[in-house]
């Protein structure tokens, strides 16, 4: 029977457990992308907390893709000095690191890019900027973006990829009929709404060889009226499972319906319930062998346990309760199994936006207020 400290293989990296962190941005980045020695301390921490794979914030693989100040990129060559140093931090303490790779579409944001969004389709929306629709010329490019992409990621020496399908950037929006209105070749039926990830894949795979970890972070469905369902969710995994894509990791929302400083999820965690979406992931196993990360509202050793052991998830990913406690993985490890002390107040967000620094924000305002009591 699987256990969350079991050592397992996903594709041909090795890990010392079931655990992940999952991507997050931290803002740390230099205004051009470079990666940071802040960044090295950050995954530098988190192999220490012995987190089985880390997964690196979204790294924009074009300028016209960038949507958040201090993104981390991966457009150019000149990023892969800065990466590999990252990659190499982590490998020295014995961690395994993966590189996401993103772009906003219709999400971008002009006032950083300096040109008007774009993405499958033409969207005039209260809620979503306007952007306008994308060339089949612009997909061949963007498809190539994403490729250098990787080959870039493995000239650092990361273990392997994830491609953003998630949360309504560039790719969730070609997968989500929500966004994707198109009624070419790219749009339509499941089948060509997920022909970009294919593209995407398959001219990784001829680039830098089959063996390379190339994963994807989708969502499990997108909450809003004509957007992505379980259903269709089910769908594109098997068409993604044909490809050869190495893993798939379940979220779920769009981040403009959450509000902009607030988490793509749908909801609010209740303090006593955990797992946000318990039933994609039990429908996901049922019809699918492809290795599944599930991420949202995993707060406690007893929960993380039983889905590993239940058979529900082959790997549980972990986002802003390892921001407060990096070390939590290695607590549990140990036999301190208390429950994950974050609250999901995503007060840790605001703080990078504004400070340039991921922390969180309540256990450091307990830090003052404890310290101005001695």
């Amino acid at each position: 029977m699987a256990t969350v400290f079991e050592s397992t293989r996903l594709g041909n990296i090795s890990l010392k457990n079931r655990t992940v962190h999952s991507a997050t941005w931290n803002g740390m980045a230099d205004d051009d992308g470079y990666s940071t020695r802040e960044i090295d301390v950050l995954v530098e921490d988190l192999a220490y907390g012995e987190v089985g794979l880390i997964i690196t914030g979204h790294a924009y693989v074009h300028p016209d893709g960038k949507v958040s100040a201090r993104q981390l990129g991966v457009y150019s060559d000149r990023h892969i000095e800065g990466l590999s140093r990252m990659v190499e931090t982590v490998h020295n303490v014995g961690g395994k690191i993966a590189l996401q790779l993103s772009h906003a579409g219709c999400h971008s944001e002009p006032l950083m890019t300096g040109v008007e969004p774009m993405g499958p389709s033409i969207m005039m929306n209260e809620n979503i900027p306007y952007c306008r629709a994308i060339t089949e010329q612009e997909i061949n490019r963007l498809v190539s973006d994403f490729t250098h992409g990787a080959i870039r990621a493995k000239e650092a020496g990361f273990d392997g990829v994830q491609l953003h399908g998630a949360h309504g950037y560039l790719i969730s929006q070609f997968l989500s009929p929500f966004y994707n209105r198109r009624h070419d070749r790219y749009g339509g039926n499941i089948i060509n709404r997920a022909r970009i990830v294919v593209d995407i894949v398959e001219n990784i795979q001829q680039e830098i060889g089959k063996d390379y970890p190339v994963m994807i972070k989708m969502n499990s469905e997108d909450f809003v009226e004509g957007g992505l369902t379980v259903g269709e969710m089910l769908e594109m995994v098997a068409i993604f499972e044909n490809i050869g894509i190495t893993a798939v990791e379940l979220s779920g929302g769009l981040i403009r319906y959450s509000g902009n400083n607030g988490p793509a999820r749908k909801g609010v965690l209740n303090t006593e319930e955990e797992v946000y979406y318990l039933n994609a992931a039990s429908s996901y196993k049922r019809c699918c062998t492809m290795p599944l990360m599930l991420v949202g509202g995993i707060r406690s050793y007893n929960v993380a346990e039983r889905l590993i052991k239940e058979g529900i998830t082959d790997y549980v990913s972990f986002s802003r309760p390892l921001i407060r406690e990096p070390h939590l993985i290695k607590q549990w490890k140990a036999g301190d199994t208390g429950k994950a002390s974050c609250i999901s107040c995503n007060s840790c967000l605001n703080a990078a936006r504004q400070e340039g620094k991921l922390y969180c924000v309540v256990q450091a305002q307990r830090t003052i207020n404890n310290t101005m009591l001695l």
